[in-house]
């Protein structure tokens, strides 16, 4: 669900937003933006800090890029680590990734069934019988979960609007609560009928891989994708609010009852009902790893990793594969996942024979607003080109 902030904020946020210096600074700090070898065939470097350039400002205050591919590299940085002191954004933070954990969830269950223990076209009512109602009576395969095919509604979660969410921040909301509540709606429609992209396809399947494996989501998420991937900085929160190492201070612009608008600490929230879905922190350089990893077949083996590139074919219009979505750039096609949680924007994304990939963590203000965000536009333009 995107929220957008209301205009009448809860008297709880209005109370927090009064407590302390949070108004938005001038933003006179300048970007701090270092590029890497490139061939004139590689990135342009010079349209890459043009995009920096917009950073910090009211739609970001920090920014950090990572662009690759066969005719080089690019790294850059921009912006502060928190708005108080103005010091230069972390090149190497830690941050939170959102929907990218949509990827290592595809991955580990593309690698689970790669090794025999799970069955993409089977129902997912065979691994979790006490989940689902008779109101399910059609079989919802593995694969349907995977490209958000499978009819499930969306479940419940801790609020309608920033507001409300905000004033629940700590609180938890397990994710068997999440999909329980999302079960107890009934099928939004048939299995493989439509494409409706949804976090509980990923709860459910966080749950399937508990089930078949015995062990956690996140011991098993980390055995099969993070450590072959090599990604050393990345974890899976769980209850904790906080962001444990280095890294730079998200805010969300919210609207006060006079009309004006500050910029409010948005760091410490506890994302588990996000959990396999959306509640993974990492760095861009281990999410580059991650991304050419598995586009080179390192980690998930053919034939599974086709299912990662291929949408439903009864679905002229689905955009969504296992774990990724596809967009078309000029003559080519873009193969990556966005991920947001407030504060913080992320992205991974490549053309399939890595040519060129780029990841960024960018700490927008609007992060789960509908409305385009110039600094993402700008930087994913620029990466592109």
């Amino acid at each position: 669900m995107r929220a957008r902030t209301s205009s009448v904020l809860a008297a709880s946020l209005v109370l927090a937003l009064s407590a302390g210096p949070l108004a938005a600074p001038a933003f006179a700090a300048p970007p701090t933006a270092a590029a890497a070898t490139h061939r004139s065939d590689g990135p342009d470097g010079k349209a890459l800090r043009a995009a920096l350039g917009m950073v910090p400002s009211d739609h970001a205050t920090a920014a950090l890029v990572r662009v690759g591919g066969t005719g080089g590299s690019w790294r850059g940085s921009a912006g502060v680590r928190d708005l108080s002191g103005g010091r230069p954004a972390y090149p190497g933070a830690l941050f939170r990734a959102g929907s990218v954990t949509k990827v290592v969830t595809a991955a580990t269950v593309l690698r689970l069934a790669a090794q025999g223990r799970v069955d993409l076209d089977a129902p997912a009512q065979r691994y979790l019988p006490d989940l689902f109602t008779p109101a399910f009576d059609e079989p919802i395969s593995v694969r349907r979960l995977l490209n958000h095919t499978s009819g499930i509604q969306a479940g419940d979660g801790l609020g309608d609007d920033f507001a409300e969410v905000y004033a629940h921040r700590f609180d938890t909301l397990p994710p068997q609560r999440v999909a329980a509540s999302a079960i107890a709606k009934g099928p939004e429609f048939d299995p493989g009928k439509q494409q409706h992209y949804l976090n509980i396809n990923y709860t459910i399947l966080g749950l399937l891989i508990e089930k078949v494996t015995g062990r956690s989501y996140a011991d098993e998420a980390t055995r099969l994708v993070l450590r072959p991937a090599g990604m050393r900085h990345t974890y899976f929160p769980g209850t904790d609010p906080r962001i444990r190492g280095p890294h730079n201070r998200g805010y969300q612009a919210v609207e006060r009852p006079d009309g004006t608008t500050q910029l409010l600490d948005v760091t410490e929230w506890n994302h588990a009902d996000r959990w396999a879905a959306g509640d993974m922190i990492s760095t861009t350089a281990d999410l580059e790893r991650l991304l050419t990893s598995l586009f080179r077949g390192r980690i998930v083996p053919e034939p599974q990793l086709e299912e990662m590139f291929t949408t439903p074919a009864n679905l002229p219009d689905a955009t969504y594969s296992a774990g990724l979505q596809y967009k078309k750039v000029g003559d080519g096609v873009f193969w990556g996942k966005s991920g947001s949680r407030y504060g913080y924007s992320a992205l991974i994304g490549a053309t399939r024979d890595l040519s060129r990939t780029l990841v960024y963590s960018v700490n927008a203000t609007d992060a789960k607003g509908a409305e385009p965000n110039p600094v993402l536009d700008a930087i994913t333009a620029a990466a592109l080109k």
